[in-house]
């Protein structure tokens, strides 16, 4: 299994996992025609894809979802709350998932897990092929035990170190916007991530990135320090998930 990154911030965010004949993106949240770049750049057709899988609506996540579908006639999979979204429009394939069972698509296993956000029922996926285990959070304002639960012992972790509370509460943000996403449904600062690392069984993670994180109130930097704080040391295959290059193949 192994998994890469068309892009991940507030300007679009789309995950790839792999594994034998099967491709499932996580989000879609480039246009059509840059979605079809980037697979490119990973060395990916659009219509290889197996499924998308949707963890909310919020327009860095869905706004190619679509037409993307539409075009390839991919199914995608989502909760009953996100598909209430008008802007996804008709899907050619919509299975609706329940936040708390797990599902496959065909040689992929997908746990869903609930998170709270400021959407309609959004979750996060961990990915498993029996074998190996990709945990993927972003999109969090707070760390649940459920959360902790569902993220122990994964060999690869994606997680979000939006914003530095510092830079945040000092940065040019309206007051609404800046409690928006500092608060209980926003997004992970550094120092939440670094603590919701110190939680978690780490001993078999091989791959941990640092994802969407904010262009104006965080930096890669204090991101990654954040991520070296969690673990208690500084390994030197931590990743930084960039906006415009995003991540290229990590085998677990």
């Amino acid at each position: 299994m192994r998994f890469a990154s068309l892009g991940s911030g507030s300007k679009g965010n789309a995950t790839l996992i792999h594994k034998g004949k099967t491709f499932v993106l996580l989000d879609c949240g480039f246009s059509l025609k840059e979605t079809e770049a980037r697979l490119s750049r990973l060395g990916v057709k659009a219509s290889q894809i197996n499924g998308i899988v949707v963890t909310h609506e919020h327009g860095d996540h869905i706004r190619g979802v679509g037409p993307l579908a539409r075009k390839y006639e991919i199914p995608v999979w989502l909760t009953r709350g996100t598909a209430t979204c008008q802007t996804l429009g008709t899907l050619p394939m919509k299975h609706h998932i329940d936040v708390h069972d797990a599902f496959s698509i065909n040689e992929l296993y997908l746990q869903p897990y609930p998170v709270p956000h400021d959407a309609k029922e959004p979750c996060q996926f961990v990915f498993t092929d029996g074998k190996r285990k990709l945990g993927i959070l972003t999109d969090t304002g707070s760390i649940t035990s459920h959360i902790e639960e569902q993220l122990n012992g994964c060999h690869a972790l994606l997680l979000e170190c939006n914003h530095d509370i510092n830079m945040l509460q000092e940065g040019s943000y309206p007051a609404s916007l800046k409690k928006r996403v500092g608060g209980r449904f926003g997004h992970l600062s550094n120092e939440q991530a670094t603590a919701l690392l110190q939680k978690l069984d780490t001993s078999c993670l091989k791959f941990l990135v640092a994802a969407h994180i904010s262009e104006q109130n965080n930096t890669p930097q204090f991101a990654k320090e954040a991520l070296w704080n969690g673990l208690g040391f500084e390994p030197d295959w931590i990743d930084i998930l960039d906006q415009d290059d995003g991540l290229h193949w990590c085998e677990i």
